[in-house]
């Protein structure tokens, strides 16, 4: 991972965007800075897309939607949080076979409450949909230990 991203975070097992045994995922791995950037690299297949030859912008809200959460994990990779509100900007088109990187921040985190943005950007450096997030705790039920074995909450090997 480019930068100063390089702790892996962990994956889970089937999770949409990083579920590494989710037969129809992205797969993708995610690096942090511990301090509250996250990066990662994708390259969707063309199951992905919605009109034809461009990625469908759902696909695109749910990778900013894991880049920006996950950015209120760096340093801490159990730190669970849920989105609360979401707003995304559209700025251009993904076109399908393209490496995607996406990268997400965290502006503030207070108590139970974070906000944290993010960005998905073209190859050539085109910033192609921002998006900003308020976070809340995931209720204790759903982030316990038990749960979270469950899920395969790990880092995987490179």
């Amino acid at each position: 991972m480019t930068s100063n991203c390089i702790h892996k975070q962990p994956n889970a097992s089937m999770c949409y965007i990083c579920g590494r045994d989710n037969p129809v995922g992205l797969k993708m791995e995610f690096y942090d800075d511990g301090a509250g950037m996250v990066k990662s690299v994708v390259t969707p297949a063309d199951h992905f897309q919605g009109y034809p030859g461009v990625l469908h912008g759902g696909v695109v809200a749910s990778i900013l939607d894991e880049v920006v959460g996950r950015s209120i994990m760096a340093g801490d990779h159990h730190r669970f949080m849920m989105t609360v509100s979401m707003n995304v900007q559209y700025r251009h088109p993904v076109l399908m076979g393209q490496e995607l990187t996406a990268i997400g921040n965290v502006t503030r985190l207070k108590g139970r409450i974070g906000k944290a943005e993010g960005q998905l950007v073209l190859p050539d450096g085109t910033v192609a949909c921002e998006a900003q997030l308020v976070l809340a705790d995931m209720p204790a039920e759903l982030a316990n230990e038990e749960r979270i074995d469950f899920l395969g909450w790990r880092v995987d090997p490179d």
